[in-house]
């Protein structure tokens, strides 16, 4: 009666009470979540996914399914590091998630890969956490710690991050983001088994069939990269085997919450580095496509 008589004089005054804040579990069924940051990365999955029910979250829209045998969460990240991270812990926030995988295209760094590759790297980083050099004579003054070989007035850093179980509020410096290694054993395994795509459904084929490689480093950073030199520098600094614009933001995020992680990308284009113009108008399917064939080898093995 209290409650009620406060509210209508609420609303006399022409106020309104705060919105109750949401459920902390929308479902409290185990699952894999399976992140991608477009739509069109994720239609292979969802097209083969089973008893799907959508709900929305911040805006996005999630589909929880069956997907080869697993009970599994997919949703679109949004572009870039700030939206990865945000769609990916409000996730497990609200889902009860026993590991992370994303799937989707990148630019492709190492040389010896090439256009429809997928690769599964065992180290993600955050290459463009950087100070902008102060110029002095004819170098540059980071005024701090330089733990990489800079680009110019560029210097990566590394980040700071909190995980569950550490001391609470001390941050450690970190670069690398391991990858789950029971995860990343289990993909190495089925490497060779997956038949990759070569045709894009418009446009010449690859000049070679495409192949999955298993380990390395992978880097993300909030910039679409299509510039052969800084490539160069990529590959020469991290030695990644691509760049992409969410992957380590979402590792980031599972290593604070103490979630296996794993992510599988595929080349879409040369990061800068081909003969012409930029490849991924071309081979953005194909590549998407590729990558959503290992995550379904993957989880045929997982379960």
């Amino acid at each position: 009666m209290k409650r009620l008589l406060l509210l209508l004089i609420l609303l006399l005054l022409g106020c309104r009470p705060a919105p109750a804040p949401p459920s902390f579990s929308l479902d409290p069924t185990p699952r894999l979540a399976i992140l991608s940051a477009f739509d069109a990365e994720l239609a292979r999955l969802l097209s083969q996914a089973t008893d799907k029910q959508t709900t929305t979250l911040n805006g996005r829209t999630v589909t929880t399914a069956r997907l080869a045998g697993q009970d599994v969460l997919l949703a679109p990240s949004g572009e870039s590091m700030v939206n990865a991270a945000m769609t990916a812990q409000a996730v497990l926030d609200h889902f009860t998630i026993r590991a992370i995988l994303f799937s989707g295209i990148a630019g492709g760094v190492n040389p010896e890969l090439s256009i429809g590759d997928v690769v599964i790297p065992a180290h993600w980083g955050e290459y463009q956490e950087q100070r902008f050099a102060r110029q002095k004579g004819d170098g540059w003054d980071p005024g701090g710690p330089a733990p990489f070989r800079n680009f110019g007035m560029m210097f990566p850093q590394k980040v700071g991050v909190t995980r569950a179980g550490a001391t609470l509020d001390r941050e450690e410096e970190t670069f690398w983001f391991e990858v789950d290694p029971k995860m990343l054993e289990s993909a190495r395994k089925v490497a060779e088994t997956v038949q990759l795509d070569s045709c894009p459904t418009l446009g010449a084929c690859l000049s070679r069939a495409p192949k999955v490689v298993v380990g390395g480093n992978g880097v993300s950073g909030p910039t679409f990269v299509d510039n052969a030199e800084y490539r160069q520098w990529v590959w020469t600094t991290f030695h990644a085997d691509a760049l992409d614009m969410e992957t380590a933001a979402v590792a980031h995020v599972a290593y604070t919450n103490g979630v296996p992680f794993l992510a599988f990308r595929s080349l879409s284009d040369l990061a800068g580095g081909g003969p012409g113009a930029n490849e991924v108008v071309t081979f953005f399917q194909l590549a998407a496509d590729n990558s959503a064939r290992v995550v379904m080898a993957f989880l045929e093995a997982w379960k």
